[in-house]
C-alpha cells in the first residue's frame, strides 16, 4: 500500500487560494483588455452562497447553471 503524502496544512489549505487560467495572451493584450473593459464599463456577476449552501454550490458549478462567480462566504 502506497503511504499517504504529509500536508503542509499552512501553506496547502488555510489560505484562501484563486485559481486563473490565461491562455496565450500578451501584456499588450491584458493592456488593451483592461482599457476596454474600463471604457465598457464591465460589471462582473456574482452568486453568493451561505456555508451552509456549499454542497448547493458545488452542484451548481458543476452543472454550469452559476450565472457569473459563486462566493462562498463564511461566518
Amino acid at each position: 500500500m502506497t503511504p499517504i503524502p504529509t500536508i503542509d496544512y499552512d501553506r496547502e489549505l488555510f489560505h484562501e487560494k484563486t485559481v486563473r487560467s490565461v491562455t496565450a495572451n500578451t501584456k499588450q493584450d491584458g493592456l488593451d483588455l483592461l482599457r476596454e473593459a474600463a471604457a465598457i464599463p464591465i460589471r462582473p456577476r456574482t452568486q453568493r452562497f451561505g456555508l451552509e449552501e456549499a454542497n448547493l454550490a458545488l452542484r451548481m458549478l458543476k452543472a454550469g447553471t452559476i450565472n457569473g462567480a459563486g462566493v462562498l462566504a463564511v461566518g
